[in-house]
């Protein structure tokens, strides 16, 4: 045999080789990051919209979760919705500084329940409010929930708004809820949630609001001592994406995905509802005093945030009285 076709034949060889070699193409991995800490009802829905979406996606696309803010707190996330470097996260309060017609979900007592939830995402989130929030570059998937919020301290429990006068409260960012405490007297300040445990352990905050999944999740109760069942705002949550990013990915994988998402919800209002039932006990077994607030007081005491809320967001006012009409009779 010649030289030149011995070189042939041993290259020929080494590119089959190499080419039987050659690894699996990867498969597509889809980020999902959240806040909510280990039991919280964020890990448990993003947890199990992750098992629904990769059951049907297959060897297509594969969604990983990290939670406890592993991938940045809340508006770190937003920005990486936008910018196309995380696929998905569960946005909550946050929402209203990034569109704010989504401020209408800080009005105080404005929804009553997860059933007058769900007519309101019917005839308010999906033909309103998701439309705008893809002028602003996000996709939303699917209304599932954070919850009713309470109010937790270490100095005094809270029965009406005149007890939360001066206290140094942390609260998400988004500035109707801190427009809201400012209304009953409070000093509010916007927080990561991260951030909050070490700001009650030194005394930086006096307290914070959360739903009772958060507040637990978190391990408020080993630095609080009183938990006040004020109810102010229920807050639903958001699987979002970015708009760009996600209209990148294949047909089938945006319609798989999204399936999963609605489908999701219903999950997650059963374990919102469980943990509503079970958490307020685990909690006092930890020391902590509950109480029940004055909601009447902290009623009227609102009044004028909805007012500069229906001054200060384009339709507003309208988009407030229609959630307020559809939870007539609930």
């Amino acid at each position: 045999m010649s030289l030149r076709r011995r070189f042939t034949f041993t290259l020929i060889g080494a590119v089959a080789g190499a080419a039987f070699a050659l690894p699996a193409a990867a498969q597509m991995e889809l980020k999902l990051g959240h806040v909510g800490g280990p039991g919280s009802l964020f890990e448990l829905s993003a947890n199990e919209f992750a098992r629904r979406a990769n059951e049907k996606l297959g060897n297509k696309a594969k969604v990983v979760v990290f939670g406890s803010s592993q991938l940045g707190g809340d508006s770190e996330m937003m920005q990486k919705l936008r910018l196309g470097t995380l696929e998905f996260a569960i946005p909550s309060t946050v929402m209203s500084s990034a569109v704010d017609a989504f401020g209408m979900f800080e009005m105080p007592y404005l929804v009553k329940s997860r059933e007058h939830m769900k007519k309101i995402e019917a005839a308010v989130v999906w033909p309103s409010l998701a439309p705008m929030a893809e002028a602003k570059g996000y996709k939303l998937l699917a209304v599932w929930e954070n919850g009713f919020r309470n109010i937790t301290t270490n100095t005094k429990p809270i029965v009406k708004p005149v007890d939360l006068a001066g206290m140094k409260l942390r609260v998400p960012q988004g500035k109707w809820r801190v427009k809201m405490f400012q209304a009953y007297g409070a000093n509010p300040s916007p927080m990561a949630l991260s951030e909050v445990f070490v700001a009650l352990q030194t005394g930086v905050m006096d307290g914070q609001e959360n739903p009772l999944t958060q507040i637990y999740s978190s391990k408020f109760q080993e630095v609080q001592k009183y938990l006040s069942m004020t109810g102010h705002v229920y807050t639903p949550a958001f699987l979002a994406a970015g708009k760009t990013k996600f209209a990148s990915l294949p047909a089938d994988v945006q319609a798989t995905l999204t399936q999963a998402a609605r489908d999701t919800q219903a999950y997650v209002y059963e374990q919102a509802a469980k943990l509503d039932n079970e958490l307020q006990a685990k909690i006092a077994a930890a020391g902590v005093k509950v109480n029940q607030a004055d909601k009447d007081a902290f009623i009227a005491a609102s009044k004028g945030v909805y007012e500069e809320f229906a001054k200060e967001v384009p339709d507003g006012g309208k988009l407030v009285d229609k959630a307020i009409a559809l939870g007539k009779g609930m």
